[in-house]
């Protein structure tokens, strides 16, 4: 379900960098973490997303994430952008 809300998604930003970013200028209105990256890669975005109220979904796959997104890639985070 939560790979359907990333393909349906009109504007979004992928990776921990990006995501955070968008966290920061409160654009985001939903984060998505994959459950297979790694802890000290997300525990940062997922800290800030708790700051700010922001929900977070977390999805099984980064491989499937990344394929949501659009990229030959894995995705680590991802953020939905209001």
């Amino acid at each position: 379900m939560s790979y359907e809300k990333v393909y349906q998604a009109t504007k979004i930003v992928i990776g921990t960098k990006q995501t955070v970013k968008a966290l920061k200028d409160g654009s985001s209105c939903e984060l998505i973490i994959a459950s297979d990256a790694e802890a000290k890669v997300t525990a940062a975005v997922v800290k800030l997303a708790q700051e700010v109220n922001i929900p977070i979904i977390y999805v099984d796959s980064m491989v499937k994430l990344g394929k949501a997104c659009g990229i030959e890639v894995g995705a680590s985070t991802v953020a939905i952008i209001r």
